[in-house]
């Protein structure tokens, strides 16, 4: 089954759901499919990697594994904000032309885990600039607040052939 496939949750005939986890960043309130969050972890120093895009914060080792760490802040064009006690990393598996990846996105704090109806989610508005919204899945209330859901593959995976040519430049400079 597909990590993005809907599943049946026993609301009733026809309607399906998926579970998110959502985290804020800023006021705002994003949403990921669960079944891509490998790991939450509160904030840790990262090793730069030279040349990098500056919204890659560096990498990680986590078990033996090295994984890059992109600041979601940064991505989006947000206000910078001080890494604190509840800044945490979500690391979340990537797939993407050139494989599956794990990633670390750095985030304000996470919220919960909410199920979601397929049939509420509404398409992304369109906004007149080029790639506004191409790494959002929808939109989505939950309570009293919107979720913009991300399309994760799309926002993180363009990251993956700047970063690899970066970690190769630095290896081979080595």
């Amino acid at each position: 089954m597909s990590s993005n496939a809907p599943v049946k949750n026993g609301k009733g005939p026809g309607e399906e759901s998926h579970q998110v986890l959502t985290f804020v960043l800023g006021n705002e309130t994003y949403g990921v499919d669960i079944l891509r969050v490998q790991e939450i972890r509160g904030w840790s120093a990262v090793t730069k990697i030279p040349h990098a895009p500056p919204h890659v914060l560096g990498v990680l080792n986590l078990r033996g594994s090295i994984v890059p760490i992109v600041d979601l802040r940064m991505r989006f064009s947000l206000d910078r904000a001080e890494y604190t006690t509840v800044t945490v990393i979500i690391v979340v598996s990537v797939i993407s032309a050139a494989g599956r990846r794990d990633f670390g996105v750095v985030v304000d704090g996470v919220s919960d885990v909410v199920d979601v109806n397929t049939a509420e989610v509404k398409a992304a508005p369109e906004l007149g600039a080029k790639g506004a919204t191409d790494y959002i899945r929808g939109l989505v209330p939950v309570s009293e607040r919107m979720v913009v859901l991300l399309d994760i593959d799309r926002l993180i995976g363009s990251d993956l052939t700047s970063f690899s040519n970066s970690a190769d430049e630095t290896a081979s400079a080595a």
